[in-house]
């Protein structure tokens, strides 16, 4: 399970380092992707194979499921980690995601995301004390 927050720099290769805690579960692979809000996701490569597997199940007649399965797909890259513990991220997700110097790295339970500081900055913001408690009461807790 991923979780915490990190601020990591994006050199000018486009490479982006994984909190050291992360890489044990990216070790076999990943897939970096466009994701929810405009972040970047990384998912390792057994819990991406299962969203592939449930997106390629998507209708063929149906043009929202074209389109999302076109979105999803055109965006996603295989990458490795580096011996130092980096990925390289494609120029595209970089420009989709507004990522150009600076990223937080933020663990989402089955997946990374990586978002624009700012950007992060307003998103977590948004949850209010409120909405969190009625959230966790949802949960049964």
């Amino acid at each position: 399970m991923f979780t915490g927050e990190f601020r990591h720099t994006i050199d000018g290769k486009g490479r982006v380092a994984v909190p050291a805690r992360f890489r044990a579960d990216l070790a076999a692979g990943a897939t970096v992707c466009r994701w929810l809000e405009n972040c970047v996701a990384i998912f390792p490569k057994t819990q991406w194979q299962q969203l592939a597997d449930a997106a390629s199940a998507e209708r063929y007649a149906d043009a929202g499921a074209r389109a999302f399965t076109r979105f999803l797909f055109s965006g996603a890259f295989e990458v490795e980690l580096d011996g130092q513990g980096r990925l390289v991220l494609p120029a595209s997700l970089r420009k989709f995601a507004g990522l150009q110097s600076d990223a937080v790295v933020v663990g989402a339970a089955d997946h990374i995301e990586l978002w624009e500081p700012a950007r992060w900055d307003g998103i977590s913001a948004e949850m209010s004390s409120e909405e969190f408690a009625e959230r966790i009461g949802g949960l049964g807790i």
